[in-house]
């Protein structure tokens, strides 16, 4: 009896855990039930978008004395010149609050598509709450940023939270990852079309058919979310316009030029004001004040440098500016822009890219009609290629933005215009600058990523794990006649020669070692006469794609793998054959992954 007491709670434990393998099991075999987790998950990412939407514009018309209904951006000038200093307050706050997370957790903080590209889709709760405050931090500042970064680390990381625990498939880590960086986008928009491209082309990196399912029920259930808790419809009214003719095709032509143009400038602009900072004697902590004052200084002109720009985006829309107001706004908001993720507000260029595009559409269509007096109206059209192109340019996602535009707008008389300007602007600035914003941000920090595309496991895939142990060090003074009795021919193909500090030396081929033409001189001899690549070898903690380079560079078909450049001791061994079976091994399973194969 007493036995038996004892066994019932291993009993329960061992039932328990065959449960939870059981879940794990169905998980990893039935995409139905990815699917049904992501329309769930969908749903509260969805609420969570609406319910920081609504705190942030009730906090930003506390901070800045906004009338009722108002918003930041929307304002001809503000209520009075004190809410001028909103932004360096706020600077000040975020500075100090950054300077006490960095120290508490130095450690970088991986957005959904670093943690796609490098990490299998794995993501921090904790770092993306973090991200989050401090973008929302920046935003009740009036920084020229928008939401949406912290909108998709919030969503990113609950997706990831809840499939890091089941192991499930790296690549169906890397798709709830995705999908739920879409159901944010496509919340924060009311755009499910454009929140699933999104996540297609920024955060995963490809469109697969096996993961349309999942990224579909996650932005559907975002959307739907968000409508139920605030009324839906088009984020812009846009007034009544004639189609235009083929023939103003150019327009849109010049527009996604220009906005190759000014987008790549935005990009450059946020790392020089980033060295200025640097260059100067201002803590780190000090600098998002600093720059505050300055954008206060900007809004005391206008307002609308202030905040992400959506609320801009209809007065323009609504009212026909002058040509020098639109010109010195849009220097304004770029600047603005570039400034605020220069001195360290954090959030994106994603909504700002929006009200960047908007305004240099206008600033075309006016200069265009002055030039050509007659011509149809163009600045509605003009503008909606313009925000499409921008924000091309800037995100490196052409289809992203022009279903975001066209789905925001509700109009889809302009979709040819609207394609041609943001397919033109993301293939100059591809061809010509070769970076979006984020991959632009990782090339400053090191990080060779061109995009989200699943590169993790080649650093993965290290030489320390491929290698055999069953090697042979030699001494590098051991005669060849010893070395032939110890070693016979047929018992091993190459050997190791290692110094009297057990280092590396050089690899030694037996061939050359039972060559019948040495035997005369094999009691003179030594194992160094015989060797050869004395600086081939690769370092345990080498990918395969280095390991596979130093192949081609050496021309050799084996290789050492030494545990370090200090001490160079030799672990194991290599062959070229073997590496790059395993590249093909590990390619043909990506693939698989991708289109749903066993």
């Amino acid at each position: 009896m007493p036995f038996a007491r004892k066994t019932a709670p291993r009993r329960l434990m061992l039932s328990f855990l065959q449960r939870i393998n059981e879940v794990r099991r169905q998980l990893r075999d039935q995409e139905a039930m990815l699917v049904v987790i992501a329309f769930a998950l969908g749903g509260l990412v969805g609420l969570a978008v609406a319910g920081l939407h609504r705190l942030l514009l009730a906090a930003q018309g506390l901070l800045f004395g906004l009338p009722r209904d108002a918003a930041l951006s929307a304002l001809s000038d503000l209520p009075a010149w004190p809410y001028a200093l909103v932004p360096a307050v706020g600077g000040l706050v975020l500075g100090v609050w950054a300077l006490v997370a960095q120290r508490i957790r130095p450690a970088e903080i991986v957005d959904p598509i670093e943690a796609n590209a490098l990490y299998g889709g794995k993501m921090s709760v904790w770092d993306s709450l973090r991200l989050a405050w401090l973008t929302l931090l920046s935003n009740l500042s009036g920084a020229s940023v928008g939401m949406e970064a912290g909108y998709s680390q919030l969503g990113a990381s609950l997706f990831s939270a809840v499939a890091q625990p089941f192991r499930l498939r790296r690549e169906d880590k890397r798709c709830l990852t995705s999908a739920g960086a879409a159901a944010a986008i496509a919340a924060a928009f009311n755009a499910p079309l454009a929140g699933a491209f999104y996540g297609f082309e920024l955060v995963h990196g490809s469109y697969a058919p096996r993961n349309i399912a999942i990224i579909g029920a996650a932005v559907i259930s975002g959307a739907l979310a968000r409508r139920a808790v605030e009324p839906h419809g088009s984020l812009f009214h846009l007034p009544e316009v004639m189609a235009l003719p083929d023939t103003l095709l150019p327009l849109f032509i010049v527009i996604g030029l220009l906005a190759a143009l000014v987008g790549t400038a935005t990009m450059r602009l946020v790392s020089v004001f980033e060295r200025l900072c640097q260059k100067s004697r201002l803590a780190a902590w000090a600098r998002p004040a600093a720059g505050g004052l300055v954008l206060g200084a900007m809004a005391l002109a206008s307002p609308q440098v202030l905040g992400s720009g959506h609320d801009s985006i209809q007065v323009h829309i609504s009212q026909n500016w002058g040509l020098a107001a639109v010109a010195l706004l849009l220097l304004g908001k770029v600047l603005a822009s570039a400034l605020s993720l220069g001195v360290g507000f954090r959030g994106g260029l994603f909504s700002s890219s929006l009200f960047i595009g908007c305004l240099l559409g206008a600033l075309v269509a006016q200069l265009l009609v002055l030039a050509l007096p007659g011509l149809p109206e163009l600045r509605i059209p003009a503008m909606l290629a313009g925000m499409a192109a921008v924000g091309a340019a800037i995100t490196g996602a052409p289809l992203t933005m022009v279903f975001l535009v066209l789905e925001i707008t509700g109009n889809f008389a302009f979709t040819v215009g609207v394609l041609t300007a943001a397919f033109i602007a993301s293939t100059v600035v591809r061809l010509t600058f070769g970076y979006s914003f984020s991959t632009w941000r990782f090339h400053l920090r090191g990080i060779p990523l061109l995009g989200a595309h699943d590169v993790g496991w080649v650093r993965e895939l290290t030489a320390g794990r491929m290698m055999r142990s069953d090697i042979r060090r030699v001494p590098l003074h051991q005669p060849v006649a010893l070395l032939r009795e110890e070693l016979p021919l047929g018992s091993r193909k190459y050997a190791f020669a290692v110094d009297e500090h057990d280092r590396y030396a050089g690899i030694i081929d037996m061939a050359t070692v039972h060559d019948p033409e040495i035997t005369e001189l094999a009691e003179v001899l030594l194992a160094a006469d015989c060797m050869i690549g004395a600086d081939a070898h690769v370092f345990r903690q080498d990918n395969i794609q280095a390991v596979l380079d130093q192949f081609s560079r050496t021309q050799l078909e084996i290789l050492p793998v030494l545990d370090g450049p200090a001490t160079q001791r030799v672990l194991g061994s290599l062959t070229e054959a073997y590496c790059l079976k395993r590249y093909a091994q590990e390619l043909d399973s990506r693939r698989s992954d991708e289109i749903g194969a066993p």
